[in-house]
């Protein structure tokens, strides 16, 4: 009797993955083959510009901070530096535990490449550091026109990592936690390092 039962609760879940991932992959078909040049164009802009925007905000902070003598811009800048880090770094490194096969790999034919990227799939490194940003952006400056502007600008990297090909719905989704964690998780590593930085 309970052999039984773990046959059927054991092909329950297999069915369950199967149609999950086909959920997925449906998914990423329909993002993977919207139309359009404007489409096509924007998308290829914000997955290749990311990293620039990624380091050049907390730079930019930075720099303005440091000509200006700004100790809060400083402080600010360290803040959004190190969630963008920390989830460059955990996305990067979480890629070659998962090892997960690019999209247009596993379904060469129904997923188009419109880049090609050498390292593993899960989860999205572009989301991940879009979200670090962005939710370290809005807890720096909780205004509605730095929070309107980050969410989008987010959201769009990762539906451009999708547009293109090169990621799986969960890699975003996953990028985006990584992301919003790390710039959550910077506030107190931040506080530590401003004391031993500023607070002399």
């Amino acid at each position: 009797m309970h052999k039984r039962i773990y046959i059927v609760l054991t092909l329950m879940v297999v069915c369950v993955c199967v149609s999950a991932q086909n959920w997925e992959v449906n998914l990423l078909h329909d993002i993977n083959g919207w139309n359009g040049q404007f489409i096509h164009d924007y998308s290829k802009f914000i997955s290749k510009t990311e990293p620039y925007v990624a380091l050049g905000v907390p730079a930019v902070i930075g720099i303005v901070g440091l000509i200006k003598k700004d100790q809060k811009l400083q402080k600010d800048a360290l803040y959004i530096g190190m969630s963008v880090a920390g989830g460059f770094a955990l996305g990067f490194g979480l890629k070659y535990i998962f090892d997960r096969t690019r999209p247009y790999e596993k379904w060469p034919g129904y997923i188009i490449p419109r880049s090609f990227e050498d390292s593993p799939s899960f989860p999205s490194g572009h989301t991940a550091s879009a979200f670090a940003l962005c939710t370290s952006l809005c807890i720096r400056y909780p205004k509605w026109y730095v929070i309107a502007p980050s969410a989008v600008y987010a959201i769009s990297v990762g539906l451009s990592r999708m547009h293109e090909g090169v990621h799986y719905p969960t890699d975003v989704m996953a990028g985006a936690l990584i992301g919003a964690g790390c710039a959550v998780g910077s506030i107190y590593a931040s506080k530590w390092l401003n004391k031993v930085l500023f607070d002399r």
